[in-house]
């Protein structure tokens, strides 16, 4: 009996010390540098985002925010990382919708669970995606690119930034609804996606203004709709879909850009990063910096994102559905 109590004893005595140690290592949060890990590649929209909210948090919690790049599995390469990361808050996940909203209904076997694996911090911001165009394509609205595409049935690939990705699954709705016999070609991230359009070795597909504004001032593409509610302020003569007479719910979307932690991070850190996140969010700073990007800055922390995340869910799953996406 008395070994049975020293034992006893002696658990208590260590959950009480990790207790206590857990609690420190919470109140000196953070005294040294935090990763934020990007499932996406340098010069897409993501990580315009990640290194934009990066340099401000980091002013805010007074310790240096690296960025890691991390592509591959439509961003899940890099999501996993994270969900395998000790749960500290010195690594953290900056991600595009794709590995958060996307994916657990497009691949049967996943290395992470969105809900289980990883505590939801706050969303950062939203964006519209365009329908873009090659320079070569001779379409200047959807009417014409319709007519286009039916008169080259068969022969025409579209290119997204990754096997299930928001971009994919509107372009492959497009294809299947009208019946265009289209291709899809996808790419580990936006930027490797962009460069292509623009190079013309996929002649179009959906990104964001982000990611291809660069291209869209050279001319070497060109929007031609605009995916979600309303006219993007950067773009203000580039017509909405269902302006055009494309007035399915499923074009009435925005995609996310998400701040996560691991799961099991102790919360008054997980309550540190939301604070300080939703402040950047909400400075005039990130605001100027987002706008100029064709990004909205998106207000609600950590309650605010599960709130959307339930609500979008079994949308983006009927999507799927009716998009025909699959795992390749």
């Amino acid at each position: 009996m008395a070994v049975k109590t020293l034992w006893a004893a002696c658990i208590l005595a260590c959950g009480a010390w990790s207790t206590a140690q857990a609690q420190t290592d919470a109140a000196q949060y953070p005294n040294r540098t935090i990763t934020m890990v990007v499932p996406a590649a340098a010069g897409g929209a993501t990580d315009v985002v990640a290194r934009v909210m990066a340099e401000q948090l980091g002013k805010r919690l007074g310790q240096t925010v690296v960025v890691d790049n991390k592509t591959g599995a439509s961003g899940m390469l890099g999501t996993q990382a994270v969900a395998r990361a000790a749960p500290d808050g010195y690594t953290v996940l900056l991600a595009y919708s794709t590995p958060v909203f996307y994916t657990h209904h497009i691949f049967p076997k996943m290395a992470y669970d969105i809900k289980k694996d990883f505590a939801f911090v706050s969303q950062v911001a939203a964006t519209s995606l365009m329908v873009l165009v090659n320079e070569k394509v001779p379409a200047k609205n959807m009417k014409e690119f319709i007519a286009w595409a039916q008169a080259n049935k068969g022969k025409v690939n579209y290119g997204s930034y990754g096997q299930g990705s928001a971009g994919h699954l509107m372009s492959a709705y497009l294809n299947e609804s009208r019946k265009l016999g289209m291709t899809h070609v996808a790419y580990k991230s936006e930027a490797p996606f962009v460069q292509d359009l623009a190079g013309g070795v996929v002649p179009w597909g959906m990104g964001t203004l982000a990611a291809g504004q660069g291209m869209i001032k050279s001319g070497r593409m060109r929007p031609i709709a605009i995916l979600g509610p309303k006219r993007l302020q950067e773009l203000p003569n580039v017509p909405t879909m269902a302006e055009q007479g494309f007035a399915d719910p499923e074009f009435n979307t925005v995609a996310w850009f998400t701040l996560l932690a691991p799961a099991n991070t102790p919360k008054p850190i997980l309550d540190r990063l939301e604070k300080e996140s939703v402040e950047v969010v909400n400075s005039t700073a990130m605001k100027a910096r987002l706008q100029v990007l064709g990004l909205e800055p998106v207000k609600g922390g950590s309650a605010q994102f599960h709130k959307d995340f339930n609500a979008a869910d079994p949308l983006i799953e009927k999507l799927v559905k009716i998009s025909g996406a699959k795992a390749e």
